[in-house]
C-alpha cells in the first residue's frame, strides 16, 4: 500500500510482515522508490489473524522491536509504524515508546482496539491518541472518526497530533479533505477512467464503485442497477452502469424532479441527498447488539411455539394445522442460517437458479458440440468402448485405431521383405560354396613334394584355439569364408618377419600355394575330413 502526503512531498510504502528478514529485504527493495516504509501493525481483519500479522502482533513486542531495529539500521530509509490502541491507556503509551526507541520515525495511532471492527466498530478514542502524542518525541498522525472536513480540524485541536489519516471516510468521499461533496457519478467516472488507463483487477474497481454508489444503490428504484453492477467484469461495463445512474438521478440533482425519501428508509436518515458523496455511518455497537438479542429472542419464541404445536399434534393424533403445513412446505429444506436471512430480508429467495443447460445421463451438462449428446466423461467412455470419434470433444479413438492398423500392417510387410532378403542371401552363399567344391581336384602326385612343408608352415604359426575357431566358422558359413580367412592369415604371417618360417615358405611357389589351399578346401567340407587332415598334418 502506498500513502501519499499533501502536495506529493512524501511517499510512504506500507508492508505487513511477521519476519525480520523478509521485512528488511522488502524495505531494501522499496527504498529507491519511496521516502519511507511503514510497518502495518493495525489491521484487525480475519486475514491478518490467519496470517499472524497486523494488529495481531501487538502482544509480541520483541518481534516488532527486532523488525524495526533491523530495518532502520540496515536500510537507508525512514521506518514508520501504524498501530491500534490497547484498552489500557498506559499500556498504549508504553507500546508507542517501545516503537520510538526501536527506531520508528513516525507513528500513526488508530484510536480503536483490534476488536472494534465491523458492526462493533464504534467511535475511536482520541484521548488515547493525545496521550501517545504527549509521551513521544516523534511525529504522530491521528486516525479514526474522520468523516467530514470539520472532523479533521476538530481532531487536530483535541489530540494535538501532527496530521490526520482517513480510511473509510475517504472511500465514500474521496474529496473529503477539500470540504466538498460532489455527485457520486462524477467521482465514479473519474475513478473508472483511471482504472482503464492503469488496469487493475475488476473486483478491485467494482468494490470501489459500490462504496461510492452505496446510498444510491440502496434505493428501491435502483435495485436493477445494483444487480447489473454486481455482474460487471470490465471497467467499460461499470462506466455504462454509472452513466445510467447519472441519467436517472440527474433530474433530482438539478431540481427538475422533486425527491422525497421513503419514510423510515436509510435515505431518510442521511444528512444530504443520497446522490452526493458522503460517509457511511454505522449504527452504534449497542444498537447492533440489541438487534441481535431481539433476533435471538424471536427465534427462541418461534422454536418454542413450534415445539408446542408438535406436542399438541402428537397428543391429538390428528392432522397438523394449516399454518404448520404451510411453514413445513416453505421452510422444510432451509437451514437456520437461511431462515435468519429471510427474517432480515423477507424478499430473499433461495430457489435454485434455472439451469439453461441440457443434462447428460450422469446429470452433468451436455457438450454443446458433442456428436453423441453426452458430457466429456461419458463421451470418452462411449468412444473407447464402441470405437467412435467425437470432433466436439476432440476424442478421435476410431481415427487413431485406423492409423495404428495401417502402421502395424506396413511394419509387418517390412519384416516379411527383410526375412525374404535374408533367405535369398543364405541361398546365394551356399550356392557359391558348392561351386568352389565342384572345381577339379589337383593330383595328389603333383602336391606330394610340397604338401607337408605347406602344412607345417601354415600350422606352425597358428595356435590351437585359432584352428578350432576357423573350423567352426568353416562349418557354419561355408567354404568361401574359410578361404578368405586363410588368405588373411597368410598375409599377416608374411608381414610378421619375426615369427614367420623363412626356409620352407620361401621355397614355395605361388602356384603350389594356391593348389594347397584349394586342396584344403576340398578336404574341409565335412567335419570328418577336417579331423583326418589335422591328424595327417600333425
Amino acid at each position: 500500500m502506498l500513502q501519499s502526503w499533501p502536495g506529493d512531498s512524501c511517499l510512504d510504502a506500507m508492508f505487513c510482515s511477521n519476519d525480520p528478514d523478509t521485512f528488511v529485504e522488502a524495505c531494501r527493495l522499496a527504498a529507491p522508490n519511496c521516502d519511507a516504509v511503514d510497518l502495518n501493525l493495525g489491521c484487525p481483519q480475519a486475514i491478518a489473524r490467519r496470517g499472524h500479522y497486523g494488529a495481531f502482533l501487538q502482544d509480541e513486542w520483541s518481534l516488532i522491536r527486532t523488525m524495526i531495529e533491523r530495518a532502520s539500521a540496515e536500510v537507508d530509509v525512514a521506518i514508520t509504524a501504524k498501530i491500534r490502541v490497547f484498552e489500557d491507556k498506559s499500556r498504549t503509551v508504553e507500546y508507542a515508546k517501545m516503537l520510538e526507541h526501536a527506531g520508528a520515525s513516525l507513528l500513526t495511532v488508530h484510536g480503536r482496539t483490534r476488536d472494534q471492527k465491523g458492526p462493533l466498530t464504534g467511535l475511536a478514542s482520541w484521548p488515547h491518541i493525545k496521550a501517545v502524542k504527549e509521551a513521544v518525541n516523534i511525529p504522530v498522525l491521528a486516525n479514526g472518526n474522520i468523516q467530514y472536513r470539520e472532523d479533521v480540524e476538530r481532531c487536530l485541536e483535541d489530540t494535538g497530533a501532527d496530521g490526520v489519516m482517513s480510511a473509510e471516510g475517504n472511500l465514500h468521499n474521496p474529496a473529503l479533505f477539500t470540504g466538498v461533496h460532489p455527485p457520486v457519478w462524477q467521482i465514479a467516472l473519474e475513478y473508472l477512467q483511471l482504472a482503464i488507463h492503469f488496469p487493475c483487477p475488476s473486483s478491485y474497481a467494482r468494490g470501489h464503485i459500490f462504496k461510492l454508489l452505496h446510498h444510491c444503490l440502496c434505493m428501491s428504484e435502483n435495485f436493477d442497477l445494483r444487480y447489473r453492477l454486481s455482474k460487471t467484469s470490465t471497467a467499460e461495463e461499470m462506466v455504462a452502469v454509472v452513466e445510467d445512474l447519472r441519467d436517472r438521478m440527474m433530474p433530482y440533482n438539478t431540481g427538475k424532479k422533486p425527491w422525497t425519501p421513503e419514510p423510515g428508509s436509510e435515505q431518510a436518515r442521511l444528512p444530504m441527498p443520497p446522490w452526493l458523496c458522503q460517509p457511511y455511518v454505522r449504527i452504534p455497537p449497542e444498537e447492533h447488539l440489541k438487534k441481535i438479542q431481539e433476533s435471538q429472542k424471536r427465534s427462541l419464541e418461534k422454536q418454542q411455539e413450534e415445539a408446542v404445536i408438535d406436542k399438541n399434534d402428537g397428543f391429538s393424533g390428528g392432522e397438523p394445522s394449516k399454518r404448520r403445513m404451510l411453514e413445513d412446505s416453505e421452510e422444510a429444506d432451509l437451514s437456520k442460517k437461511k431462515k435468519k436471512k429471510i427474517l432480515r430480508n423477507p424478499r430473499k429467495s433461495f430457489e435454485p437458479p434455472s439451469d439453461p443447460y441440457e443434462k447428460c445421463v450422469c446429470r452433468n451438462p451436455k457438450g454443446g458440440r458433442c456428436a453423441h449428446g453426452l458430457c466429456r466423461a461419458c463421451c470418452r467412455v462411449k468412444c473407447y468402448t464402441e470405437g467412435l470419434d467425437c470432433l466436439g470433444h476432440r476424442i478421435l479413438v476410431k481415427t487413431k485405431r485406423e492409423k495404428a492398423a495401417v502402421y502395424y500392417g506396413e511394419q509387418e510387410k517390412l519384416k516379411q521383405v527383410e526375412q525374404h532378403g535374408k533367405e535369398r542371401k543364405e541361398i546365394s552363399i551356399w550356392q557359391s560354396g558348392d561351386k568352389l567344391q565342384s572345381q577339379p581336384d589337383v593330383s595328389k602326385a603333383t602336391l606330394t613334394e610340397d604338401h607337408n612343408q605347406q602344412q607345417v608352415c601354415v600350422t606352425s604359426h597358428l595356435p590351437g584355439q585359432s584352428l578350432q575357431q576357423s573350423s567352426k566358422v568353416n562349418r557354419e558359413e561355408g567354404a568361401i569364408v574359410k578361404f578368405n580367412e586363410l588368405n588373411d592369415i597368410e598375409k599377416n604371417n608374411s608381414e610378421d618377419k619375426s615369427n614367420r618360417c623363412i626356409s620352407p615358405c620361401s621355397k614355395m611357389t605361388k602356384g603350389s600355394q594356391e593348389n594347397l589351399y584349394s586342396t584344403n578346401l576340398t578336404h574341409n567340407t565335412s567335419e570328418g575330413s577336417c579331423k583326418c587332415k589335422t591328424n595327417s598334418t600333425t
